[in-house]
């Protein structure tokens, strides 16, 4: 059949001498305007000087601290003295930062989170040793702490799981909180080795310091070897989706369960790069078979969507164990989606959804 002439000619006229980023759908405007100038021209994703999801980046003074109008602050934590067995988290950031192409839009969620919050990559957490994990922990927690306290999300990036705890110190400081947690493991065992600082316990440590509420806490993806290990979650009361249970349940029943355990109150997500299976992401410490895919992930979170979203991280990329960088972007891709979720935040917005 013969291509209409009429729509063809209308077309030319439209679209025949505009440049990418001249739209003329609202919905897509609004995106194009802040990514092209008038000439058509945008910003090569591997010109400048590399940031988290390419946003602004913003020296935040270790002593004086002055966030401005900063609604998130993403941080990096390259600290990975928790690890049980594979060290190389510490390079997460790096390797997250250097992840070019990611956004600006989520066109599931309709929203260019970068361009529509006051957002910025404000470095990495300044550490005084990197030897002593205790002394990791306190750094990290006192950084937390000037980021809640001047009522900017924050979005972390490791480094090990054991970065959640001091987060959570700060985060859950005057009301527990409670958690989506995505994850091959439930990290809530306990001391061993003559330490409970490690990536095997975070939660745990949350819980019993007051900081979060296990009965407001789902974990997705539980599975391995380790299970003997987190009875603590059940005793606790939270609520865990082990990987084998995803298929028969899908995963709108399991964002159902999510929304109905979380409800309405302030809400922390912490991903684990290692919820993926290692056919997507083999960069990671302790990488278990049988896991999420990334579709299956994008879908969990963009499910969360309006969920009272007060902060969250990504954490245990390794990527020196990852010869395609596979792992690392799909760390970003996450981040984006964490940050995504922010924009519809009560916590960002001031009501609930």
């Amino acid at each position: 059949m013969e291509w209409n002439k009429t729509k063809l000619d209308e077309l030319k006229d439209k679209y025949g001498e505009s440049h990418g980023g001249e739209l003329f759908n609202p919905k897509f405007r609004r995106v194009a305007d802040k990514i092209f100038t008038e000439s058509g021209t945008r910003l090569a994703p591997y010109s400048g000087i590399p940031t988290f999801l390419t946003a602004p980046y913003v020296e935040i003074d270790n002593d004086k601290p002055d966030f401005g109008d900063l609604q998130v602050a993403i941080i990096g934590m390259p600290m990975d003295l928790g690890v049980t067995n594979r060290n190389g988290s510490r390079f997460g950031p790096r390797a997250l930062r250097t992840i070019e192409r990611i956004g600006p839009y989520n066109h599931v969620l309709d929203c260019a989170p970068v361009h529509e919050l006051r957002v910025a990559d404000i470095g990495d957490v300044s550490f005084r040793s990197r030897y002593r994990l205790e002394l990791c922990h306190e750094d990290i927690e006192r950084r937390l702490h000037q980021i809640v306290d001047a009522g900017v999300l924050p979005l972390s990036v490791g480094g090990d799981h054991s970065i959640s705890h001091p987060v959570l110190k700060a985060v859950g400081k005057k009301h527990p909180v409670g958690m989506i947690h995505i994850d091959a493991h439930c990290d809530t065992g306990g001391a061993f080795d003559m330490t409970k600082f490690h990536h095997g316990g975070p939660f745990r440590n949350a819980v019993l310091d007051g900081v979060l509420d296990p009965t407001r806490t789902i974990q997705i993806g539980i599975r391995g070897p380790a299970e003997y290990l987190w009875e603590f979650s059940y005793e606790s009361g939270m609520a865990v989706i082990h990987a084998e249970e995803v298929t028969g349940m899908g995963m709108p029943a399991i964002i159902a369960r999510a929304k109905e355990i979380i409800g309405d109150g302030p809400t922390y997500l912490s991903f684990d790069i290692d919820s993926l299976d290692p056919a997507f992401a083999p960069g990671t410490g302790t990488p278990e078979v049988g896991g999420l895919t990334t579709r299956e992930v994008l879908e969990l979170i963009r499910g969360l969507k309006g969920m009272n979203i007060v902060g969250g991280d990504v954490v245990e990329v390794a990527p020196q164990y990852d010869s395609t960088t596979n792992t690392a972007h799909a760390g970003a891709q996450v981040l984006f989606e964490i940050l995504s979720l922010m924009v519809f935040s009560p916590a960002i917005t001031g009501r609930l959804a």
